[in-house]
């Protein structure tokens, strides 16, 4: 008989985990025999996967958009739990040295460390940052002047001051607590630069605007303080009132760790290690919100309030392609439920799959009796629906959309990071390279089918589309089974639409240098 992996020990740490052993056994496997790479078969392109909007369908959607608004079913997901300290790693790097002065640093940048010049830059920018003032008010309590320290090149104290936690403590906090923007002398956190778009697409008919944020536990309370301290104010200026919901990624989505020779990894008490799985865990929070329509969009995606006019547009255009699609989707469903669909309406509801959905019904489809076609139809169409704005591509490290050849021979469209795909194959890395256009997270999610009823959304995914990523722990190296994301294996069997969308609606604040960008910037 084999000898069971798991000790009494680690049975009852996942039982309090609530993880279940079979799990952890499959997650174990996966380190030792990994899933294969996506097969790419090309990537999508304008035209081939990837829809641009006509001005007639601009305006459909809009009218969509705006009757399912009036009826409350839009509602927005914000992934916030990521920390800020890889938004100032530039920063902690120059921090770790013993000094650091303005002489020093433009001797570096002299001699060409572009890492020196770029770290002068931001300081010279720094009175522009959202958060200079609280920056001030905290040195001077120290009896410090920022302004000073900054005019004598002692870097070293107006630095720490923002990191630390004597001073701001910025590279302990959420990255959505961060002040992105200022408005003059009041910095705004991408938090409340969300509260304010959403007040512009999400309200209902009753002026109720529901958003959803996903937080780390051990920043719960620095959230739940500040929308306090925010929300009436928010409520007032915007005539809305916010129905705002959090949850923390579950215990039980965490994935097993191991040591460089696959075997479970143990802390020094013995333990086994679970880690957070990634964004792709997140597809439990996105279903306990029990949306109808939701938006989901990075919390680090935003911009000053007089640069957003085309990212509401096009989140409303978005958000009206999806109903107009799902209507169609509902329509056909009901006839193929009815069970009196004719031929006719077969033939027209399979020109709507595959040319309007891009799915593809198979060699053999057509070969069906009558009888038989029907609950193709239905299992093709009763799934959940996302439609992905997409951007041209211009460098950002991420994934894009890709026809990806499924394991039965048929094409489907995925969002695909490089991580999934096989580079040492030369084919595949240059299908990959090829890809014009960017996954920018800017997702419009219908969750529900066609009797209302909410989708069990796990049995959407590729429990398999996983990635391996090596980390340390107590000083020794592991192996971490990731999900590719939210967007990626977690919604691998959802219906999926691209749309271009302008390269203006995506202003993702990587790191604490693209601040300075102008549509994080007030317009001069």
């Amino acid at each position: 008989m084999k000898k069971s992996t798991w000790t009494r020990r680690d049975l009852v740490q996942m039982a309090s985990l609530g993880i279940d052993p079979h799990e952890a056994s499959r997650q174990l496997s996966l380190f030792k025999n990994p899933p294969p790479f996506v097969r790419l078969d090309r990537p999508a392109l304008l035209g081939d996967g990837i829809r641009k909007l006509t001005q007639a369908e601009i305006r459909d959607s809009l009218k969509d958009f705006d009757r399912a608004r009036r009826q409350g079913r839009f509602l927005k997901f914000v992934p916030a739990s990521g920390a800020a300290s890889r938004m100032f790693f530039l920063i902690s790097k120059f921090l770790h040295r013993p000094s650091l002065h303005r002489a020093d640093l433009k001797r570096e940048a002299m001699s060409g460390e572009k890492e020196s010049e770029q770290l002068l830059s931001f300081v010279e920018a720094l009175p522009r940052a959202a958060f200079w003032e609280d920056l001030k008010r905290t040195l001077a309590n120290k009896g410090l002047d920022a302004e000073r320290l900054r005019r004598e090149g002692r870097y070293h104290e107006l630095l720490s001051a923002v990191l630390f936690p004597e001073g701001l403590d910025y590279s302990r906090k959420p990255k959505g607590l961060i002040k992105f923007h200022a408005y003059g002398k009041e910095g705004r956190t991408p938090v409340e630069e969300h509260l304010v778009e959403s007040s512009q697409y999400v309200k209902d008919s009753s002026n109720r605007c529901r958003i959803h944020f996903t937080i780390s536990p051990e920043h719960a309370k620095d959230y739940r303080r500040h929308f306090k301290e925010i929300q009436n104010r928010y409520e007032g200026k915007r005539g809305v009132w916010f129905e705002i919901d959090f949850s923390t990624q579950e215990p039980s989505t965490s994935t097993l760790a191991v040591d460089v020779h696959n075997r479970p990894f143990r802390d020094r008490r013995g333990q086994l290690v679970f880690r957070p799985a990634g964004h792709g865990a997140l597809i439990s929070n996105l279903h306990r919100t029990k949306g109808d329509i939701v938006f989901i969009k990075n919390v680090d995606n935003v911009v000053m309030e007089p640069h957003l006019d085309s990212t509401v547009h096009w989140k409303k255009v978005l958000g009206g392609f999806l109903v107009g699609i799902q209507q169609k989707i509902f329509n056909s469903l009901k006839k193929v439920n009815s069970g009196k669909v004719s031929s006719r309406d077969l033939a027209e509801i399979e020109d709507f799959i595959q040319k309007e959905l891009g799915i593809s019904l198979g060699k053999g489809y057509s070969k069906l009796p009558l009888v038989e076609k029907a609950p193709i139809l239905k299992l093709v169409l009763d799934r959940p629906l996302r439609v992905c704005g997409v951007v041209p591509n211009t460098g950002e490290p991420g994934g894009g959309p890709f026809w990806v050849k499924q394991k039965d021979g048929r094409l489907s469209l995925q969002i695909v990071e490089s991580a999934q795909v096989n580079m040492a194959d030369p084919r595949q890395k240059r299908l990959f390279g090829k890809s014009t256009h960017f996954n920018p997270v800017d997702l419009v999610c219908s969750l529900r089918n066609w009797k209302g009823k909410l989708f069990d959304l796990k049995k959407y995914m590729d429990q398999d589309a996983v990635f391996i990523s090596h980390k340390s722990s107590e000083g020794r190296e592991l192996k971490a089974l990731e999900l590719p994301g939210l967007w990626n294996g977690a919604m691998a069997d959802w219906i999926t639409l691209f749309v271009e969308v302008p390269l203006e609606t995506f202003n993702p604040v990587k790191t604490v240098f693209d601040l300075f960008k102008p549509r994080h910037q007030a317009k001069v």
